[in-house]
């Protein structure tokens, strides 16, 4: 497969910085975290740029674009370090409900995400913050033509900022059941995280009635819709911490322009350069595997399960040397709540624990590449 990005999508990702540069600087941002006040400013200039769109199907009032169009703007995003529920609605809510989703379903809710009037999010970690889909943190017991949900789901983004939320629950057969759950209708006690930029939530339900019309029943099968949906949740983060890292890298280059020792800028010092030569590596590696991530998706390629994988360890593992390296190329000053650095390397380290850390994509990207052998 040959991969590049087209004229278009390139212009995409050009007006996604200028508009993020404008309305979501990194004032924005600091000011969000210490006063604890909800992100709204971002989502309304993604509103009102038809961002949330984008890969919403034509016949639901979208654009119909594929990932790779999203995929910049994704990016974007990450290197503003912009807060809000756009990666959750448009990367964890929308392809869940389009992998599994019924037409009717597909009808009612994505035209009002089209229009920025719905945001959603997925729900589907456990205590523990793996990918507990299946396991029993939450049940769904069947009770005519409703069910009852019991249980937990942990580390929700964004379910705060959300109107709809995509909850996983085991059934009495031990199956997934995914279902449509309004936020108000969920309790919903905020985590403080490492980093406040990004909201999560802990979920509760407790003997919840719903509706089977909000259950999740367009898939052949379940839990083949969800993991695909995932595919693109995660390599979506994956993306969005090479913005992070990108960032960090950058800010740094500048300041080892600016900063003088014994007269010279610590830019010129050799010790310095080879920092920032690894850096660029590490970083390109990154965003290459991403890219591929993002080429296997828009071209429904075998490999996006393990590509999407491939993409989320590299991005973790790229935020960690990016962010201790980071801090050590400003010194002391690295360490201050008053610099911005510290913004950065939370979003980047927040994103390498959720939807899997590195040493999970590491093991799943083994396990894949052992079953393939085996298969054949």
């Amino acid at each position: 497969m040959e991969f590049d990005f087209t004229e278009e999508q390139l212009e995409i990702r050009t007006s996604v910085r200028t508009a993020l540069e404008k309305e979501c600087p990194i004032e924005l941002v600091r000011g969000i975290v210490e006063s604890g006040k909800r992100a709204t400013q971002p989502w309304e200039t993604a509103v009102e740029l038809g961002w949330p769109a984008l890969m919403v199907p034509e016949d639901n009032d979208g654009l119909g674009l594929d990932f790779a169009s999203m995929a910049l703007v994704l990016e974007e995003h990450g290197r503003a370090v912009a807060p809000g529920p756009f990666l959750t609605t448009t990367t964890q809510f929308l392809p869940t409900m389009i992998e599994c989703g019924t037409d009717a379903q597909k009808e009612k809710f994505l035209p009002t995400l089209a229009e920025g009037e719905l945001r959603g999010t997925l729900a589907i970690s456990n205590e523990a913050g793996g990918l507990g889909a299946v396991d029993d943190s939450m049940t769904a017991k069947r009770d005519g033509d409703k069910w009852k949900l019991n249980g937990q789901r942990h580390w929700v983004m964004e379910a705060n900022h959300s109107d709809e939320i995509i909850v996983s629950a085991r059934d009495a057969d031990g199956g997934l059941q995914l279902f449509v759950v309004p936020s108000s209708d969920a309790k919903l006690v905020k985590i403080e995280s490492f980093d406040e930029s990004r909201s999560l939530c802990t979920l509760t339900l407790e003997a919840y009635e719903i509706s089977d019309d909000r259950r999740l029943s367009g898939a052949s099968d379940t839990q083949t819709g969800l993991d695909r949906a995932l595919d693109v949740a995660v390599t979506a983060l994956s993306l969005e911490m090479v913005g992070t890292c990108q960032r960090i890298l950058d800010v740094s280059l500048e300041y080892a322009k600016e900063r003088k020792q014994f007269g010279v800028a610590i830019g010129t010092f050799q010790a310095i350069q080879h920092k920032f030569s690894d850096l660029f590596v590490l970083l390109e590696k990154a965003r290459s595997t991403a890219y591929y991530a993002t080429m296997t998706l828009a071209e429904d390629d075998g490999q996006r399960r393990i590509a999407a994988s491939m993409a989320k360890a590299a991005a973790g593992d790229c935020q960690k040397r990016m962010g201790k390296e980071g801090i050590q190329i400003h010194g002391g000053i690295g360490y201050t709540w008053e610099h911005n650095m510290h913004l950065f390397v939370r979003r980047a380290k927040s994103g390498a624990q959720l939807l899997g850390t590195t040493s999970e994509h590491k093991v799943k990207v083994a396990d894949l590449i052992t079953a393939d052998t085996t298969r054949s």
